[in-house]
């Protein structure tokens, strides 16, 4: 942390003051930042004064001063006092160690999550920025709708994010004007293309018309000057003329007992570029280069002012809009009209009263006005619509989302379809934005918010009315979750075919369950057939979990787990847990004997196709769990009263046995005339394959085409989102295992099988 940061993390412990704050604001921030709300923009600025008073932003502007004319671009349009608290706050971020933890402590966790969701947003963006800037992509629609993302789900947390975000904006483009310096292209293109059509869809027509002027400015400097040459040229002779016009309609208003006052309405040269080229007119076709603005008392006074103005003046058919019975999305109201005057040049008129008009200039802006005063508001504005503004305002971005995914969207060229096809984004009831795949359930909806929601998922509420748990999902919906105490997935939800899910994460979530179902079932059968075990041989004092590591397992659950299974008999636990019998005595001179040389002595016939080591008419017989063959290397292992059992050397089991009672361990080798006499062995095959009609038929035809006899097949079929996949287990006897290899590969041939390997 650097000195000045140290001295802010320092005044707010008692250890000493901010400098520039008064002893009261300085009590404020001890004090948690509970005291007057009305000075939480001035106690902001004291916080963040000596940690940004000598910081400089890309652009070259001091940071301070851009957060001052920050905070007073929001009170231009009714930004609420801690939005403009958050001005400062949110360039102070980067100089704290702990930046959420101090602002919290200071200013109310609202505010320090409002500051660190800005911060974070600002991050986002300047990394699209700079990304796109260096390739060459800023003009891509591609990146346009990533930036638009980005601000729809920074804004669904936190209403006040991207007002923040469009005020800096502005502010950047007024330095980059006042200062006579270029705006980098990929700023001034983001600012035309995604900031001031959000601004629109806000209504913040304020905001909006500078900033398309100003980043048209630096995007298009040639058009610029020369439309606003023209505007020039023309303005004294259009301004005289307008103002006649004005004093008249004014007069002739109020004569009337109409009570309204007529103003002139500003010209904005991008607005005026766009409409020549979208229309193909020349400069002096367009009609709303002379434009007034009537303000009146009500909504009856406007169509009475209406009336008025196109009985004295001669209207222009077509051209005539009401946005008061028919509000505009983004609840923008007005009458609009196009007249001719005296000189029979066009004029346009907009009718509105006050409120419309403030809305107009300030859009949404007002409802944020109040939304941390509570139920009673600020000044006697009641807080009670906020939840409603937020999802209008919600759906309002997701209307321009989808406008951006279709060629030509919202008036711009080039915008490519597809680029928000395949997601969608709904809206929780507390109005958070969730992105999902499109075609998503409400089930696709519920794992999103929370892997347990969607465990008890059991129903849900599609903007108020109950729907099917299969119903694909729209953009902008709001869905309410019903959900059970106690419960878990159907695995119905997994078929494919009944379209419960589409999303990998809910799918995985899905399977996770059930897999974490099976294993708590196999633990339980393997923790109950070793505990049988262990009182039944009256060794219950020994901890299971030393019995596991003495297994070679890590854990007791691991032991649980493989006996469960299968995969470990119980007679291997028996034999390491009684104490190991002498071996015969012909056995263990077995074992001593050595030929003259010091070699060991030559095999003797045993019963059976495997010869042991110095021993004759020794019992033995293939273990069931390997099922060896010839030319596997193989051991033997002294079973009690059944003889040496033949196991394959890489056997499990084997491995098991042979580390609790390594002196049963003999050695063995295959007796080779057996193997010229046609003696066969069964082995198994292991066949994993995706699940079909007459799948068991071919791979049975290609065992019988190699001639090798099949003596049992066990099948299991899962239907998963590869549509279904069957395992099988083939016993085939063999000659000799070395040729199992070869008809492996021609059953890895017959279409739909992945993978064929012995077990």
């Amino acid at each position: 942390m650097n000195n000045r940061a140290a001295a802010v993390t320092a005044s707010l412990s008692g250890k000493g003051s901010v400098a520039g704050a008064t002893p009261a604001a300085t009590s404020d921030l001890r004090a948690g930042g509970q005291g007057d709300d009305g000075d939480a923009p001035a106690r902001a600025r004291a916080f963040a004064e000596p940690l940004i008073a000598g910081e400089w932003m890309d652009s070259g502007e001091n940071v301070l001063a851009h957060a001052d004319a920050v905070a007073a671009i929001l009170a231009s349009i009714g930004g609420s006092r801690s939005m403009r608290a958050a001005a400062y706050l949110v360039y102070a971020c980067q100089h704290l160690n702990r930046p959420q933890e101090v602002i919290a402590k200071a200013f109310g966790p609202s505010q320090a999550a409002l500051a660190m969701e800005t911060t974070r947003l600002i991050g986002l963006q300047r990394q699209t920025r700079v990304a796109g800037d260096t390739a060459g992509l800023h003009e891509k629609p591609a990146t346009q709708t990533e930036n638009v993302r980005k601000m729809l789900l920074a804004f669904s947390r936190d209403l006040r994010v991207v007002m923040l975000r469009l005020a800096s904006r502005l502010q950047t483009l007024r330095y980059h004007a006042a200062s006579r310096q270029p705006a980098p292209r990929a700023l001034a293109y983001e600012s035309l293309h995604v900031f001031a059509p959000l601004a629109n869809r806000l209504g913040i027509w304020q905001i909006k018309w500078e900033m398309e002027d100003l980043a048209f400015r630096f995007l298009e400097p040639d058009t610029y000057r020369a439309t606003a040459r023209l505007l020039d040229e023309k303005r004294a002779d259009r301004e005289v003329s307008m103002e006649a016009l004005r004093r008249d309609l004014e007069r002739g208003l109020n004569e009337c007992g109409i009570a309204a006052l007529v103003q002139g309405r500003p010209k904005h040269i991008y607005s005026i570029v766009k409409k020549m080229r979208g229309k193909s007119l020349d400069f002096d076709q367009v009609l709303d280069l002379r434009a007034l603005r009537v303000i009146a008392a009500d909504v009856k006074g406007c169509y009475a002012a209406l009336d008025f103005v196109q009985s004295r003046l001669t209207p222009l058919e077509g051209e005539f809009d009401d946005y008061i019975a028919r509000p505009k999305a983004n609840g923008y109201q007005s009458l609009h009209t196009v007249v001719r005057d005296k000189a029979r040049r066009p004029v346009e008129v907009q009718i509105r009263t006050q409120a419309m008009h403030d809305h107009a200039e300030t859009g949404v802006a007002a409802h944020w006005a109040y939304k941390e005063a509570g139920a009673k508001g600020y000044d006697g504005v009641s807080a009670s619509g906020e939840y409603d503004a937020k999802i209008a305002v919600l759906r309002q971005l997701l209307a321009w989302q989808r406008e951006l995914s279709v060629p030509g969207g919202h008036g711009e060229k080039g915008a490519q379809p597809g680029l928000f096809d395949d997601h969608i984004y709904v809206l929780t009831p507390d109005a958070a934005v969730i992105e999902l795949p499109r075609g998503a359930t409400a089930i696709d909806f519920a794992y999103s918010v929370h892997t347990n929601v969607g465990h008890r998922c059991r129903g849900a509420r599609v903007d108020g009315v109950m729907a099917p748990l299969s119903t694909p999902l729209q953009n902008g919906q709001t869905v309410d979750v019903i959900t059970v105490r106690e419960g878990g997935p159907s695995r119905d939800w997994l078929n494919p075919e009944r379209g419960f899910l589409v999303s990998h994460r809910a799918k995985t979530k899905v399977r996770a369950w059930f897999n974490a179902q099976a294993l708590e079932r196999t633990l339980s059968k393997g923790r109950e057939a070793v505990e049988k075990l262990l009182q039944r041989e009256g060794k219950t004092a020994i901890r299971l979990q030393d019995l596991a590591l003495q297994l070679g397992l890590k854990t007791a659950d691991d032991l649980f787990a493989v006996v469960g299974k299968d995969e470990l008999s119980l007679r291997t636990i028996e034999n390491m847990l009684r104490p190991a019998e002498p071996a015969p005595d012909n056995f263990l001179q077995a074992k001593k004997t050595r030929s003259p040389d010091g070699s060991i002595p030559a095999y003797k016939s045993g019963i059976g196709n495997v010869l042991v080591v110095g021993m004759d008419s020794l019992l033995t017989q293939l273990a069931k769990c390997c099922k060896p063959a010839p030319p596997d290397r193989i051991a033997g292992f002294v079973t009690r009263g059944r003889g040496v059992s033949i196991h394959r050397r890489d056997c499990g089991n084997f491995r098991n046995m042979a580390g609790g009672s390594p002196e049963r361990v003999i050695q063995v080798q295959w007796r080779m005339p057996t193997v010229a006499d046609g003696a066969v062995f069964p082995v198994d095959v292991a066949i994993e394959a995706a699940d079909r009609q007459g799948l068991l038929r071919d791979i049975s035809e290609v065992f019988a085409r190699e001639k090798m006899n099949v003596v049992g097949v066990q099948t299991q079929s899962v239907k998963d989102n590869r549509g279904g996949t069957a395992w099988m287990t083939f016993t085939v006897e063999v000659t000799q295992s070395g040729r199992l290899g070869l008809v492996l590969a021609s059953v890895s041939e017959v279409p739909g099988v992945r993978s064929a390997r012995r077990r």
